[in-house]
């Protein structure tokens, strides 16, 4: 990609101390940022301006990209029988359906539309919790990075950045339980998927807008020795995220397995440090939580799936109290807004409370920036790249906020991001995107809209045949 400019003022920017008036941003032809300078005296010669205020974009931390295609195509009761309840367990059924039909063309018209969704919506980076590897009967493809390459391809077509996390599935329940049929397409060894992260490695290899991790998929799914034999053969700092703790039945049948909760039982048994996130975690108790957030794990949490899946509420306030860090994902995909899932976060918290501004703090008295800056630095921390805040070194991801929104004309800046979180009229107030100092999203389109919608149409159509 050619970039017209490398520089950028801004009458106002979020940095990392707040809200900055006349900011000089300044990036290389590889899109990292080399200065950001507040307090100039004024626009510089041959400069452009930016059309409102910036902020960093978000990561989103967790995504399943084909589920994109299910959205709003599993609320229906799906349980039969008197007392029947629908639930995670009854909504997963479904989504197997779907995983066992998607192909490689199919995958990456879905997730090249999702990806112009996401950087619309204002998330600039995104980690892909990938597992679907294999083709339709179970078979590995010739290239075993097949689904995976497609996947990283989108996000390149899109413009977002990316960690690929190609996840290890082997079973289907605690105590290394058979895989199911309808699980064919995720089953890898240790050794398999380390091949297939390696194929992928040389085929597309990490720059600055591309990462690569793992992703054992759950405590159920894989064993106390394949998860140390997969993480011996990572390298030390590569992410490394993990489903734990979702469902209270996924709590209790790991008690009964193994005679701990699941949180508490890989704090014991791992290393767990900073470049981990235990995506949702919501099922944790008071013992978890602070050793949670002492570990320097980021909890990764995805709030629209959450509510839409009946998972439950993380306790938030006792571990943002005890230092422990967050990020936010969209997951399934039935909404993909940073701002859903942030005021998600808090209207959890004062629905069960019945109070308000639960997250705010005594050092952060309004909620909004409080949960956005703990959103940015988790998120950041999860995609293991330079991101997340408006500083030399960091990839130069932001966003424009329209300044004549309804949402924030006229407010003064201390209460635009209350207004962009909480506030839901009309359009989005995020007006432009740039990723990696290019703009991808120009007055709320894409550059590639139309076309990408096309495909993606084309595939959910073959999908829903």
């Amino acid at each position: 990609m050619t970039q017209a400019n490398q520089s950028l003022f801004a009458a106002h920017a979020y940095l990392p101390d707040g809200w900055r008036r006349n900011v000089l941003l300044e990036w290389d032809a590889a899109g990292t940022l080399t200065s950001v300078k507040p307090d100039q005296a004024g626009q510089p010669a041959g400069v452009a301006q930016a059309a409102g205020p910036l902020m960093p974009g978000m990561p989103n931390l967790h995504s399943h990209a084909f589920q994109r295609a299910m959205a709003g195509l599993t609320e229906y009761r799906a349980a039969s029988g008197t007392g029947a309840t629908d639930n995670f367990w009854s909504w997963r059924e479904l989504m197997y359906r779907f995983a066992a039909r998607v192909t490689p063309e199919g995958l990456a018209s879905i997730a090249r539309w999702l990806y112009i969704e996401m950087l619309k919506a204002g998330y600039t980076s995104v980690c892909e919790f990938h597992y679907v590897h294999h083709a339709q009967d179970g078979q590995r493809y010739a290239n075993p990075a097949e689904l995976a390459q497609r996947v990283v391809d989108a996000a390149a077509a899109s413009g977002m950045g990316i960690t690929m996390l190609p996840v290890l599935y082997q079973y289907s329940g605690f105590g290394a339980q058979a895989p199911r049929d309808d699980q064919r397409r995720f089953i890898n060894t240790p050794e398999s998927l380390l091949g297939l992260l390696g194929t992928l490695r040389a085929a597309r290899p990490e720059h600055a807008a591309l990462r690569y991790g793992v992703a054992p998929h759950s405590l159920r799914a894989v064993s106390e020795a394949s998860l140390r034999a997969l993480l011996g053969g990572l390298g030390a700092d590569a992410p490394v995220h993990i489903h734990i703790a979702e469902q209270t039945a996924e709590v209790d049948a790991c008690v009964a397995t193994v005679g701990a909760r699941p949180v508490q039982w890989l704090l014991d048994r791992f290393d767990v440090d900073g470049r981990w996130c235990l995506v949702h975690a919501t099922h944790v108790d008071a013992s978890e939580t602070a050793a949670l957030a002492k570990s320097g794990a980021i909890a990764g949490l995805c709030l629209t799936t959450e509510a839409n899946l009946g998972d439950g509420i993380f306790p938030a306030p006792q571990y943002l109290e005890a230092g422990g860090r967050i990020g936010v994902g969209s997951d399934s995909h039935i909404g993909v807004d940073w701002r859903s899932e942030l005021r998600l976060l808090e209207y959890g918290q004062r629905l069960t409370r019945r109070q308000r501004n639960v997250l705010a703090s005594a050092d952060a008295t309004y909620v909004a920036d409080r949960l956005y800056d703990a959103a940015l630095d988790g998120g950041a921390r999860a995609t293991g790249r330079a991101v997340g805040a408006l500083q030399a070194g960091r990839r130069a991801d932001w966003l424009v906020l329209d300044s004549a929104h309804p949402n924030i004309a006229g407010h003064a800046p201390h209460a635009w991001l209350s207004g962009v979180v909480f506030c839901e009229h009309g359009d989005t107030p995020i007006r432009d995107v740039y990723a990696g100092g290019v703009k991808v999203v120009d007055q709320r389109r894409h550059r590639d809209e139309e076309g990408a919608y096309a495909h993606y149409r084309a595939a959910l159509a073959e999908l829903l045949k």
